[in-house]
C-alpha cells in the first residue's frame, strides 16, 4: 500500500509500517498545503492518507474521496507505537474511500 503520513504526524512511525511504501507530506515538497488540496494531490498517489487532524472529518467533504483516511487519535510517538498492532490491523483493513478512526 502507497501511505502518505500528515505532517502532523511524526515521521518515526512509518518503522510500524513493514510492508508499505511511505513517504511525508514534508518530503514531497506539500508542508502548508492546506487539506483539500492536499487530498487532491495524495489521490492522485497514494492509496491511505494518515493524520491526526481531529478535524479534517468537519473541514473536508470526505464523501467521493478516493482515497482511504486514517485518523490517528494522538501524534504521541509513543502512544502510537504502543497501539502498532492496531494500528497495522487498521491499515489492513481500510478500503479506498474509507474514513477510519483509531
Amino acid at each position: 500500500m502507497r501511505i502518505l503520513i500528515d505532517e502532523c504526524v511524526p515521521w518515526p512511525m512509518h518503522k510500524l509500517l513493514l510492508g508499505h511504501s511511505c513517504t511525508s507530506v514534508q518530503n514531497k515538497g506539500w508542508g502548508g498545503i492546506k487539506n483539500g488540496e492536499l487530498l487532491q494531490r495524495a489521490e492522485a498517489e497514494f492509496d491511505l492518507f494518515i493524520t491526526s487532524d481531529q478535524n479534517i472529518r468537519y473541514q473536508q467533504n470526505l464523501a467521493g474521496r478516493r482515497i482511504a483516511i486514517l485518523e490517528l487519535s494522538t501524534n504521541d510517538l509513543n502512544r502510537i507505537q504502543g497501539a502498532s498492532a492496531l494500528l497495522q490491523d487498521a491499515i489492513e483493513k481500510i478500503q479506498p474511500e474509507e474514513f477510519q478512526q483509531l
